[in-house]
């Protein structure tokens, strides 16, 4: 049946029955997984490259990579296999199409043990390189410390919205693309190591992070670790939201729907900006560009007071009364008639003049967005004449959108479409991650704090509604961690270098609960790529502690304002 894993009837031909039992993930009441157990590949690539094989599944190619032909921060990643291929090709009965699933697995020489599913961004449709890479400036990734990792287009291979007239592949994009290939690649790596993986992760940032929280909830028994960013897990009600800001910016005075940025400009932008800081800065005992306390600094900054009113014209040190009111109904969260916030709230942070903050929300909902929500998330989708972009008038969608209509076409079903986005999308249930917990998985999930598109608030309100859903116990087995002035999975006026992969591991694997996470600032020098938004007054090493959510990176009032260890998490 699509959407399920597919049967092990092949699977059970290549091993044996003990590995089938070895590998199985039945929940269990034991809170602690043991250590994955590392295994040598002893064989050439090219050796096993006709003997692979999986059920509605094509090999197009297996090759060796040597090390030093891929690197992540100058460091050479080892030598491994590389293996192309596709599953469950077809021809839609909607749209004419052929559709099939393509990926790429990485298999180390020096494998881990662990096998890590990376979750990529945007509307998927390319195979990235399966590197299980994550946040900011890369300072490390999966491959390099020995993961085999897996790589996928989600079931399209063009990055189009067009593929939402398919139904399978709507379902693929959402969440049947990774139970097929769940297996598949447990089985590749049994026949390539002779073993399963001992422990498997996943991991993904923006759509990635909604891959991720959505398999913490419906793949939980195939997954011990979910390192989850910038979440979109309500992916398309934040679409939603971002077309209903562009209605909302084209409504101040003199503003075009050519140019939405003169409704809010980067130099109006970065007023607000330095009035938050000044508000909201010093709240964790130290001025430092960084607003560690965001939740404070909601009730303590009033964009009506501590922003300048215009008393004539607009000249960049001063709102107008129609600004403030846009600025503070986007922010607020768009709404629908009935009053109800069609997605989340956004907090004023220093990164509200972040170039990604202009981006997302001029950019986005025309470029974007508008394809996204007319073809993938509502139902039925747009008609177009031959189902081509071209035929799309992105503005005309947004700025003719009612808002209430697109809402109830996300919950919408047919006879085609019958399963509405907010399904598809979405994890289950995603307060109860008990099957997760039992089993002793655990769940880390990051998210900036100036992320334009999807808000650090909704994550916010997804953890607090699982902590009250295990009895104030859900630090047991989950941590958020918000980051300052973080934009959209990276940049902004933060600390965006970090790696939280290894901390899970050791969470997952020997207990060990993380107390902080330690992040960098990239400067010109850095090795992962410069931070080109980094203050000019910060040193380019700037650290910073990355504190699980209730807690907050405080000042110790005495040491290095530069260094992490100056900071304590309370």
């Amino acid at each position: 049946m699509k959407g399920k894993f597919a049967s092990h009837t092949l699977l059970a031909t290549l091993v044996s029955s003990a590995f089938l039992t070895a590998c199985s993930h039945s929940p269990s009441s034991t809170a602690q997984l043991s250590p994955a157990i590392p295994e040598r590949l002893i064989q050439q690539c090219e050796a096993f490259a006709d003997q692979l094989a999986y059920q509605n599944t094509s090999i197009f190619a297996v090759e060796s990579i040597a090390k030093g032909d891929m690197s992540v921060a100058g460091k050479a990643i080892d030598e491994h296999c590389l293996v192309k291929g596709e599953m469950n090709r077809r021809v839609s009965p909607v749209d004419g199409k052929e559709y099939a699933i393509g990926f790429e697995i990485r298999l180390p020489k020096s494998w881990n043990g662990r096998l890590l599913y990376q979750a990529n961004g945007g509307i998927d449709g390319t195979v990235r390189a399966a590197e299980g890479g994550f946040a900011g400036g890369p300072i490390t990734n999966a491959l390099y410390q020995g993961f085999a990792v897996i790589s996928s287009d989600a079931g399209h291979d063009r990055p189009l919205p067009t593929f939402g007239y398919d139904p399978q592949a709507r379902l693929d994009y959402g969440y049947q693309a990774v139970g097929s290939l769940t297996p598949m690649v447990k089985s590749l790596v049994a026949q390539v190591y002779g073993k399963a993986p001992d422990r498997s992760y996943f991991s993904g940032c923006s759509n990635g992070g909604r891959h991720a929280m959505v398999a913490a909830t419906r793949y939980a028994d195939e997954y011990d670790g979910f390192l989850v960013g910038a979440p979109g897990y309500r992916l398309p009600l934040a679409a939603v939201a971002n077309i209903a800001g562009a209605k909302l910016y084209l409504s101040v005075p003199g503003t075009t729907e050519k140019d939405l940025s003169a409704a809010f400009t980067m130099q109006e932008r970065k007023l607000v900006s330095t009035a938050v800081l000044q508000q909201c800065d010093a709240l964790d005992g130290l001025k430092d560009g960084l607003i560690q306390d965001y939740n404070a600094c909601q009730g303590v900054f009033d964009l009506d007071k501590n922003v300048p009113s215009c008393g004539a014209g607009r000249d960049g040190s001063c709102l107008t009364a129609e600004q403030k009111n846009v600025v503070a109904k986007v922010f607020d969260g768009p709404r629908l008639l009935n009053g109800e916030r069609v997605y989340a709230s956004f907090p004023y942070d220093a990164g509200i003049s972040n170039q990604d903050q202009m981006n997302w929300e001029y950019s986005a909902p025309i470029k974007r967005d508008s394809g996204a929500v007319s073809m993938i998330f509502q139902t039925p989708p747009v008609d177009l004449k031959d189902l081509s972009i071209r035929n799309f008038n992105g503005p005309e969608f947004v700025f003719n959108a009612d808002i209430d209509e697109l809402v109830k076409k996300v919950y919408a079903t047919d006879g085609d479409y019958q399963e509405a986005s907010m399904s598809f999308m979405t994890p289950v249930n995603p307060e109860d991650m008990s099957l997760m917990r039992d089993r002793g998985g655990k769940i880390m999930v990051y998210h900036g704090v100036s992320d334009p598109i999807f808000s650090v608030q909704d994550t916010q309100d997804w953890y607090q509604a699982l902590d009250q859903k295990n009895h104030g116990n859900a630090g047991q087995f989950a941590q958020f961690y918000p980051v300052p002035g973080m934009a959209h999975c990276r940049g902004g006026q933060s600390v965006d270098q970090f790696d939280m992969l290894t901390p899970l591991v050791n969470w997952v694997e020997k207990g060990e609960q993380p107390e902080q996470v330690i992040a960098s600032a990239r400067g010109d020098s850095n090795p992962g790529g410069a931070n080109k938004e980094l203050p000019s007054d910060w040193s380019e090493t700037r650290t910073r502690p990355l504190c699980p959510f209730p807690t907050v990176a405080t000042y110790d009032g005495h040491g290095d304002p530069e260094k992490a260890a100056s900071f304590v998490c309370q």
